[in-house]
């Protein structure tokens, strides 16, 4: 099963926190077909769809930012130490390709470590740190790295994504390109649909890795009635994968509906009821204190927004084989239009 082609464009895009703009151009590129479309000034993309004339607003709001590293600086031999941006372990880092986002475009490098002594004994292996790696672009000095790269200079892994079988995709930044791209595609559908009583607003919001940001201020400014965040989690059907915490959310076990404190019990069994009804392939996710997602600042923002949140089942999150399911893609997409197309406007989401 091929990857469609807004998807691959976006995977494609660098976009590490607070660097997102050459993803949000894909992304905005393609709302606009069908959408009326803006930003702020955190980067925040927005797509507006429906009746307009005052109807009540759901916001679908999928994060657009990856994790990455930014270069802290140039050494005398033109090697670069870096410094991550979001949260990821120094294994996915070493040995890997990566590119640079510089004023003057693009420039490739390698990410290396420290040269440690063999351990004498099979327990003596050092624990590997960040601070142990190094990004080599193949300059003669310090002048000549300076000459290509800045201080603050953000990259992301190298590498294009790819299909497996059965309709298994591996990419960086599936998390969270593919919230984004769900986001936008639901809207679509709306759209195409014409009969939807909610103006639906798709958002690809900023800054997830670093704190909810982008998030954050798109529902306070956009004010909705009702928002559905879309993230992924972590599939359960590989070693160490354990149900027992969360939930069973295996590849092709379809989109994976979160139920808990942060979640409006309304808007959890509104979705519920369009999954079963439509036969749409789901999973119920428990998260009994925070999602780690952007529901956490969505459903307290302003006076409180009732808020579902709707994720992926994701393999090798935070790594540059990331790897997920398309039909999970496609059940989440349904399940979000059906959603958005059953809303009333006399829907009452008080507890």
């Amino acid at each position: 099963m091929p990857i469609p082609d807004l998807l691959r464009d976006l995977l494609k895009a660098a976009g590490p926190s607070g660097h997102e703009e050459p993803a949000a151009r894909v992304w905005r590129a393609a709302a606009s077909s069908f959408a009326e479309v803006h930003g702020d000034t955190l980067g925040t993309s927005f797509a507006r769809v429906g009746p307009g004339n005052g109807a009540p607003t759901l916001a679908l709001v999928g994060h657009i930012d990856e994790i990455g590293i930014a270069i802290t600086h140039i050494g005398e031999s033109g090697l670069l130490s870096f410094a991550t941006i979001g949260g990821f372990s120094a294994e996915t880092l070493v040995g890997q390709r990566v590119r640079i986002a510089t004023r003057d475009g693009e420039v490739r490098g390698v990410v290396g470590r420290r040269r440690v002594a063999p351990p004498k004994g099979r327990d003596e292996g050092s624990k590997l740190d960040h601070s142990d790696l190094h990004i080599d672009i193949g300059a003669k000095d310090r002048d000549d790295a300076a000459s290509l790269v800045r201080v603050g200079d953000a990259a992301v892994w190298d590498g294009a994504p790819f299909e497996l079988r059965n309709g298994r995709i591996v990419s960086r930044a599936l998390d969270n390109r593919l919230g984004a791209y769900i986001a936008l595609e639901a809207a679509r559908r709306v759209a195409e649909a014409g009969d939807s009583q909610f103006d639906v607003v798709a958002v690809a919001a900023v800054g997830e890795e670093v704190g909810y940001f982008g998030a954050r201020t798109a529902a306070f400014a956009i004010e909705p009635d009702v928002a559905i965040a879309i993230d992924v989690t972590w599939a359960t059907d590989i070693p160490g994968g354990n149900p027992k915490l969360a939930g069973t959310f295996e590849l092709g076990s379809g989109a994976a509906i979160a139920r808990g404190p942060m979640i409006n019990a309304h808007v959890f069994d509104l979705l519920l009821t369009a999954a079963e009804e439509d036969e749409i392939a789901h999973t119920v996710e428990v998260a009994t204190r925070l999602t780690m997602t952007d529901a956490d600042a969505i459903h307290v923002s302003r006076g409180g927004v009732p808020t579902g949140l709707v994720s992926v089942p994701l393999r090798y999150m935070h790594s540059p084989v990331e790897l997920g399911s398309l039909d999970d893609v496609e059940a989440a997409i349904a399940l979000i239009a059906s959603f958005a197309r059953r809303l009333g406007r006399d829907q009452s989401f008080v507890r």
